[in-house]
Protein backbone atom coordinates (compact mmCIF):
# COMPACT_ATOMS: atom_id res chain seq x y z
CA UNK A 1 0.00 0.00 0.00
CA UNK A 2 1.01 4.16 -0.34
CA UNK A 3 1.61 6.08 2.42
CA UNK A 4 2.31 9.48 2.93
CA UNK A 5 5.55 10.16 4.87
CA UNK A 6 6.81 13.63 4.58
CA UNK A 7 10.65 13.66 4.11
CA UNK A 8 12.89 17.04 4.24
CA UNK A 9 14.72 18.18 0.95
CA UNK A 10 18.30 17.45 2.20
CA UNK A 11 21.37 19.65 2.40
CA UNK A 12 23.83 18.77 -0.48
CA UNK A 13 27.10 19.15 -0.91
CA UNK A 14 29.69 19.25 -3.26
CA UNK A 15 29.36 16.07 -4.75
CA UNK A 16 25.74 15.79 -5.37
CA UNK A 17 22.43 17.53 -5.90
CA UNK A 18 18.79 17.78 -5.56
CA UNK A 19 15.98 17.57 -8.34
CA UNK A 20 12.77 18.57 -8.70
CA UNK A 21 10.80 15.91 -9.97
CA UNK A 22 8.17 16.86 -13.08
CA UNK A 23 6.88 13.29 -14.32
CA UNK A 24 8.00 9.68 -13.23
CA UNK A 25 6.67 6.81 -15.27
CA UNK A 26 5.03 3.61 -14.39
CA UNK A 27 5.75 0.49 -15.57
CA UNK A 28 5.38 -2.97 -14.34
CA UNK A 29 7.74 -3.13 -11.73
CA UNK A 30 5.72 -0.17 -10.03
CA UNK A 31 2.08 -2.05 -9.98
CA UNK A 32 3.68 -5.46 -9.03
CA UNK A 33 5.44 -3.44 -5.73
CA UNK A 34 1.92 -2.32 -4.77
CA UNK A 35 0.58 -5.34 -5.05
CA UNK A 36 3.37 -7.27 -3.46
CA UNK A 37 4.06 -9.30 -6.21
CA UNK A 38 7.68 -7.72 -5.69
CA UNK A 39 7.59 -7.83 -1.97
CA UNK A 40 9.59 -5.17 -0.61
CA UNK A 41 11.22 -5.42 3.09
CA UNK A 42 11.30 -2.09 4.31
CA UNK A 43 9.22 1.38 3.18
CA UNK A 44 10.62 3.42 0.25
CA UNK A 45 10.07 6.06 -2.17
CA UNK A 46 8.84 3.87 -5.12
CA UNK A 47 9.57 5.11 -9.11
CA UNK A 48 12.41 4.90 -11.35
CA UNK A 49 11.80 6.36 -14.47
CA UNK A 50 12.21 10.06 -13.49
CA UNK A 51 12.36 13.17 -15.03
CA UNK A 52 13.08 16.34 -13.25
CA UNK A 53 14.36 19.76 -13.23
CA UNK A 54 18.07 19.98 -11.13
CA UNK A 55 17.20 22.36 -8.39
CA UNK A 56 20.43 22.40 -6.30
CA UNK A 57 23.86 20.36 -7.45
CA UNK A 58 27.22 21.38 -6.15
CA UNK A 59 30.38 22.58 -7.62
CA UNK A 60 32.02 18.66 -8.34
CA UNK A 61 28.66 17.18 -9.34
CA UNK A 62 28.15 19.70 -11.77
CA UNK A 63 31.04 19.22 -13.93
CA UNK A 64 30.91 15.21 -13.39
CA UNK A 65 27.00 15.21 -14.94
CA UNK A 66 27.54 18.68 -17.01
CA UNK A 67 24.34 20.34 -15.49
CA UNK A 68 23.40 23.30 -14.53
CA UNK A 69 20.50 24.46 -12.10
CA UNK A 70 16.87 25.09 -13.78
CA UNK A 71 18.55 22.04 -16.57
CA UNK A 72 16.14 19.29 -17.30
CA UNK A 73 17.51 15.87 -17.52
CA UNK A 74 16.62 12.09 -16.70
CA UNK A 75 17.99 10.24 -14.31
CA UNK A 76 18.86 6.47 -14.63
CA UNK A 77 18.02 3.62 -12.57
CA UNK A 78 20.92 2.86 -11.31
CA UNK A 79 23.69 4.37 -9.89
CA UNK A 80 27.69 3.41 -11.33
CA UNK A 81 30.80 3.63 -8.96
CA UNK A 82 32.64 4.41 -12.28
CA UNK A 83 35.59 2.17 -10.49
CA UNK A 84 34.96 -1.35 -10.44
CA UNK A 85 35.45 -3.97 -13.55
CA UNK A 86 31.87 -4.30 -14.64
CA UNK A 87 31.20 -0.17 -14.36
CA UNK A 88 34.64 0.47 -16.64
CA UNK A 89 33.54 -2.14 -19.18
CA UNK A 90 30.27 0.26 -19.74
CA UNK A 91 28.31 -3.09 -17.21
CA UNK A 92 27.56 -0.87 -14.58
CA UNK A 93 24.00 -2.67 -13.95
CA UNK A 94 26.27 -5.08 -12.18
CA UNK A 95 28.06 -2.24 -10.05
CA UNK A 96 29.89 -4.01 -7.30
CA UNK A 97 29.25 -1.38 -5.13
CA UNK A 98 25.67 -0.56 -6.30
CA UNK A 99 24.11 -2.74 -8.88
CA UNK A 100 20.10 -4.43 -8.02
CA UNK A 101 20.92 -3.57 -4.23
CA UNK A 102 20.19 0.45 -4.65
CA UNK A 103 18.51 0.92 -7.47
CA UNK A 104 16.30 4.10 -7.38
CA UNK A 105 12.76 3.39 -6.47
CA UNK A 106 13.63 0.44 -3.91
CA UNK A 107 15.96 2.33 -1.52
CA UNK A 108 14.84 2.11 2.06
CA UNK A 109 13.58 5.85 3.24
CA UNK A 110 15.80 5.18 6.42
CA UNK A 111 19.15 5.50 3.92
CA UNK A 112 19.66 8.98 4.09
CA UNK A 113 18.33 11.32 2.76
CA UNK A 114 15.55 8.56 1.93
CA UNK A 115 14.66 10.13 -1.21
CA UNK A 116 15.33 7.67 -3.39
CA UNK A 117 12.76 7.45 -5.23
CA UNK A 118 10.07 9.44 -8.54
CA UNK A 119 6.83 9.34 -5.79
CA UNK A 120 7.92 12.51 -4.54
CA UNK A 121 7.96 15.79 -5.50
CA UNK A 122 12.19 16.18 -5.09
CA UNK A 123 14.32 13.06 -5.33
CA UNK A 124 17.86 13.13 -4.10
CA UNK A 125 20.61 12.93 -6.49
CA UNK A 126 23.48 10.75 -4.87
CA UNK A 127 27.31 11.35 -6.02
CA UNK A 128 26.90 7.98 -7.73
CA UNK A 129 23.87 8.68 -10.49
CA UNK A 130 23.94 8.95 -14.22
CA UNK A 131 21.79 11.38 -15.92
CA UNK A 132 20.82 12.69 -19.16
CA UNK A 133 19.84 16.29 -20.31
CA UNK A 134 16.32 16.30 -21.87
CA UNK A 135 16.34 18.10 -25.16
CA UNK A 136 13.94 21.17 -24.53
CA UNK A 137 11.13 19.97 -26.99
CA UNK A 138 10.15 17.31 -25.31
CA UNK A 139 7.09 17.44 -22.30
CA UNK A 140 7.97 16.03 -19.07
CA UNK A 141 5.42 13.21 -19.53
CA UNK A 142 6.66 12.18 -22.99
CA UNK A 143 10.33 12.39 -21.69
CA UNK A 144 9.84 10.01 -19.08
CA UNK A 145 9.60 7.18 -22.05
CA UNK A 146 13.35 6.99 -22.08
CA UNK A 147 13.28 4.18 -20.17
CA UNK A 148 11.08 2.31 -21.32
CA UNK A 149 12.24 3.38 -25.07
CA UNK A 150 15.90 2.93 -23.97
CA UNK A 151 15.14 -1.17 -23.02
CA UNK A 152 13.76 -1.28 -26.16
CA UNK A 153 16.74 -0.06 -27.81
CA UNK A 154 18.89 -2.25 -25.63
CA UNK A 155 16.78 -5.61 -25.74
CA UNK A 156 15.54 -5.50 -29.09
CA UNK A 157 18.78 -4.39 -30.82
CA UNK A 158 22.03 -3.92 -28.70
CA UNK A 159 21.60 -7.17 -27.13
CA UNK A 160 20.95 -9.20 -30.12
CA UNK A 161 22.28 -7.53 -32.78
CA UNK A 162 19.50 -6.67 -34.91
CA UNK A 163 20.36 -5.16 -38.30
CA UNK A 164 18.79 -4.47 -41.53
CA UNK A 165 16.50 -6.92 -42.96
CA UNK A 166 16.14 -9.02 -40.15
CA UNK A 167 12.64 -10.79 -38.95
CA UNK A 168 12.12 -9.84 -35.40
CA UNK A 169 8.93 -11.51 -33.33
CA UNK A 170 8.06 -8.67 -30.28
CA UNK A 171 6.61 -11.28 -27.59
CA UNK A 172 4.07 -8.23 -25.96
CA UNK A 173 2.36 -5.18 -26.83
CA UNK A 174 2.51 -3.06 -23.69
CA UNK A 175 4.61 0.38 -23.74
CA UNK A 176 7.84 -1.97 -24.04
CA UNK A 177 7.10 -3.90 -26.29
CA UNK A 178 5.81 -0.74 -28.62
CA UNK A 179 9.05 0.41 -28.19
CA UNK A 180 11.14 -2.83 -28.95
CA UNK A 181 8.88 -2.27 -32.30
CA UNK A 182 9.97 1.30 -33.42
CA UNK A 183 13.54 0.05 -32.40
CA UNK A 184 13.87 -2.72 -34.29
CA UNK A 185 12.12 -0.68 -37.20
CA UNK A 186 15.02 1.82 -36.41
CA UNK A 187 17.26 -0.36 -36.76
CA UNK A 188 16.31 -1.24 -40.28
CA UNK A 189 14.22 -4.60 -39.40
CA UNK A 190 12.51 -6.15 -43.19
CA UNK A 191 9.48 -7.88 -40.43
CA UNK A 192 8.15 -6.89 -37.57
CA UNK A 193 5.70 -9.18 -35.99
CA UNK A 194 3.93 -8.04 -31.90
CA UNK A 195 2.07 -11.06 -29.94
CA UNK A 196 -0.48 -9.94 -27.27
CA UNK A 197 -3.04 -11.90 -25.33
CA UNK A 198 -6.82 -11.77 -25.07
CA UNK A 199 -8.98 -8.47 -24.70
CA UNK A 200 -6.59 -6.76 -22.63
CA UNK A 201 -4.01 -6.49 -25.49
CA UNK A 202 -6.37 -5.83 -28.27
CA UNK A 203 -6.03 -2.05 -28.31
CA UNK A 204 -2.10 -2.06 -27.82
CA UNK A 205 -2.14 -4.60 -30.89
CA UNK A 206 -3.83 -2.08 -32.69
CA UNK A 207 -1.23 0.38 -31.97
CA UNK A 208 1.46 -1.43 -32.86
CA UNK A 209 1.61 -0.64 -37.08
CA UNK A 210 1.83 2.86 -35.84
CA UNK A 211 4.98 2.24 -34.25
CA UNK A 212 6.51 -0.23 -36.93
CA UNK A 213 4.81 -3.53 -36.67
CA UNK A 214 4.08 -5.47 -40.23
CA UNK A 215 1.86 -8.00 -38.56
CA UNK A 216 0.10 -8.78 -35.19
CA UNK A 217 -1.10 -12.07 -33.28
CA UNK A 218 -3.73 -12.88 -30.87
CA UNK A 219 -1.70 -15.88 -29.25
CA UNK A 220 -5.13 -16.79 -28.25
CA UNK A 221 -6.67 -17.57 -31.35
CA UNK A 222 -3.96 -17.87 -33.51
CA UNK A 223 -0.77 -19.98 -34.28
CA UNK A 224 1.89 -16.93 -34.12
CA UNK A 225 4.46 -19.10 -35.81
CA UNK A 226 2.02 -20.29 -38.56
CA UNK A 227 1.60 -16.71 -39.14
CA UNK A 228 4.60 -15.25 -39.03
CA UNK A 229 5.94 -18.14 -41.62
CA UNK A 230 3.03 -17.25 -44.02
CA UNK A 231 3.96 -13.62 -43.62
CA UNK A 232 7.68 -13.84 -44.59
CA UNK A 233 7.86 -17.80 -45.74
CA UNK A 234 10.06 -18.06 -42.65
CA UNK A 235 10.65 -17.71 -38.50
CA UNK A 236 12.48 -14.96 -36.60
CA UNK A 237 16.10 -14.28 -36.66
CA UNK A 238 15.35 -12.19 -33.36
CA UNK A 239 12.56 -12.85 -30.54
CA UNK A 240 12.15 -10.21 -27.64
CA UNK A 241 10.30 -11.30 -24.86
CA UNK A 242 8.95 -8.37 -22.78
CA UNK A 243 5.94 -10.60 -21.33
CA UNK A 244 5.62 -9.91 -17.54
CA UNK A 245 4.53 -12.94 -15.17
CA UNK A 246 3.66 -14.98 -18.62
CA UNK A 247 5.97 -18.52 -18.06
CA UNK A 248 4.16 -19.62 -21.42
CA UNK A 249 6.03 -17.28 -23.15
CA UNK A 250 9.67 -18.97 -23.19
CA UNK A 251 8.49 -21.87 -25.09
CA UNK A 252 6.54 -19.73 -28.25
CA UNK A 253 9.71 -17.22 -28.07
CA UNK A 254 11.44 -20.73 -29.26
CA UNK A 255 9.07 -21.65 -31.15
CA UNK A 256 9.30 -18.95 -33.39
CA UNK A 257 12.84 -18.51 -33.71
CA UNK A 258 14.62 -19.71 -36.78
CA UNK A 259 17.51 -22.13 -36.40
CA UNK A 260 20.61 -20.25 -35.58
CA UNK A 261 18.51 -17.56 -34.19
CA UNK A 262 18.36 -15.32 -31.12
CA UNK A 263 16.05 -15.13 -28.46
CA UNK A 264 15.97 -12.50 -25.92
CA UNK A 265 14.65 -12.97 -23.02
CA UNK A 266 13.43 -9.41 -21.10
CA UNK A 267 10.55 -9.90 -19.22
CA UNK A 268 10.35 -11.38 -15.85
CA UNK A 269 8.03 -14.28 -15.27
CA UNK A 270 8.06 -14.52 -11.27
CA UNK A 271 7.56 -18.58 -11.49
CA UNK A 272 10.14 -21.20 -12.13
CA UNK A 273 7.48 -23.04 -14.45
CA UNK A 274 8.18 -23.10 -17.98
CA UNK A 275 5.11 -24.58 -19.49
CA UNK A 276 5.79 -26.30 -23.18
CA UNK A 277 9.18 -25.23 -22.83
CA UNK A 278 11.73 -28.33 -24.71
CA UNK A 279 14.82 -27.66 -23.88
CA UNK A 280 16.07 -29.69 -26.62
CA UNK A 281 14.89 -26.99 -29.12
CA UNK A 282 18.12 -25.08 -27.93
CA UNK A 283 20.08 -27.76 -28.86
CA UNK A 284 18.36 -29.19 -32.40
CA UNK A 285 18.05 -25.22 -33.61
CA UNK A 286 21.16 -23.60 -32.42
CA UNK A 287 19.96 -20.71 -30.60
CA UNK A 288 21.26 -18.05 -28.79
CA UNK A 289 19.29 -17.32 -25.68
CA UNK A 290 20.32 -14.07 -23.75
CA UNK A 291 19.10 -12.55 -20.73
CA UNK A 292 18.33 -8.29 -20.93
CA UNK A 293 18.54 -6.88 -17.31
CA UNK A 294 18.31 -2.97 -17.75
CA UNK A 295 19.06 -0.17 -20.10
CA UNK A 296 22.49 1.44 -20.66
CA UNK A 297 23.31 5.16 -21.07
CA UNK A 298 24.01 4.64 -25.14
CA UNK A 299 20.59 3.14 -25.40
CA UNK A 300 19.10 6.39 -23.10
CA UNK A 301 20.48 8.91 -25.53
CA UNK A 302 19.72 7.17 -28.63
CA UNK A 303 15.92 6.87 -26.99
CA UNK A 304 15.51 10.60 -25.79
CA UNK A 305 17.07 11.42 -29.45
CA UNK A 306 14.33 9.20 -31.23
CA UNK A 307 11.58 10.69 -28.89
CA UNK A 308 12.49 14.32 -29.94
CA UNK A 309 12.95 13.80 -33.30
CA UNK A 310 8.72 12.61 -33.73
CA UNK A 311 9.24 10.21 -35.95
CA UNK A 312 6.71 7.65 -34.15
CA UNK A 313 3.55 8.83 -32.51
CA UNK A 314 4.49 8.67 -28.69
CA UNK A 315 2.95 11.47 -27.49
CA UNK A 316 -0.06 10.30 -29.03
CA UNK A 317 -0.14 6.93 -27.10
CA UNK A 318 -3.16 6.11 -24.38
CA UNK A 319 -2.39 7.89 -21.53
CA UNK A 320 -2.73 8.55 -17.74
CA UNK A 321 -1.65 11.32 -16.06
CA UNK A 322 -2.32 11.64 -12.47
CA UNK A 323 -0.70 13.82 -9.21
CA UNK A 324 0.26 12.39 -5.77
CA UNK A 325 -3.52 11.84 -5.03
CA UNK A 326 -4.47 9.94 -7.64
CA UNK A 327 -1.23 7.61 -7.67
CA UNK A 328 -3.02 5.12 -5.52
CA UNK A 329 -5.86 4.66 -8.34
CA UNK A 330 -3.62 4.37 -11.55
CA UNK A 331 -1.66 1.70 -9.85
CA UNK A 332 -4.85 -0.11 -9.35
CA UNK A 333 -5.89 -0.12 -12.77
CA UNK A 334 -2.26 -0.79 -14.45
CA UNK A 335 -2.59 -3.60 -11.91
CA UNK A 336 -5.81 -4.78 -13.49
CA UNK A 337 -7.65 -4.66 -10.30
CA UNK A 338 -10.28 -2.06 -11.75
CA UNK A 339 -12.65 -1.96 -14.18
CA UNK A 340 -11.37 0.52 -16.17
CA UNK A 341 -8.61 -0.93 -19.14
CA UNK A 342 -5.03 0.10 -17.97
CA UNK A 343 -3.45 3.10 -19.96
CA UNK A 344 -0.49 2.08 -21.97
CA UNK A 345 1.70 4.85 -20.24
CA UNK A 346 0.56 5.56 -16.84
CA UNK A 347 2.60 8.79 -15.43
CA UNK A 348 2.88 10.62 -12.16
CA UNK A 349 2.76 14.22 -12.38
CA UNK A 350 3.33 15.27 -8.71
CA UNK A 351 3.21 18.75 -9.74
CA UNK A 352 -0.74 18.11 -11.21
CA UNK A 353 -3.53 20.28 -9.04
CA UNK A 354 -4.95 18.31 -6.79
CA UNK A 355 -1.88 16.39 -5.29
CA UNK A 356 -1.85 15.47 -1.89
CA UNK A 357 1.65 16.16 -0.48
CA UNK A 358 5.16 15.10 -1.13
Amino acid sequence: MLRQRDLPIPDIGADDGVLRVEACGLCGTDHEQYTGTLPGPFPFVPGHEVVGVVERVGDSAAGRWGVVPGQRVAVEVFQSCRRCRPCLEGAYRHCRQHGLADMYGGVSIETPPGLWGGYATHQYLAPDSLLHPVPDELAPEIASLFNPLGAGIRWAVTVPGTGPGDVVAVLGPGIRGLCATAAAREAGAGFVMVTGRGPRDAGRLALAPRFGADLTVDVTDSDAAAALKKATGGLADVVVDVTAKAPEALAQAISLARPGGTVVMAGTKGSAETPGFWPDLLVYKELRLLGALGVDAPAYRAALDLLASGRYPFADLPRQVEGLDGLEGLLQTMAGDSEAPPPVHGVLVPGKAGEGGD
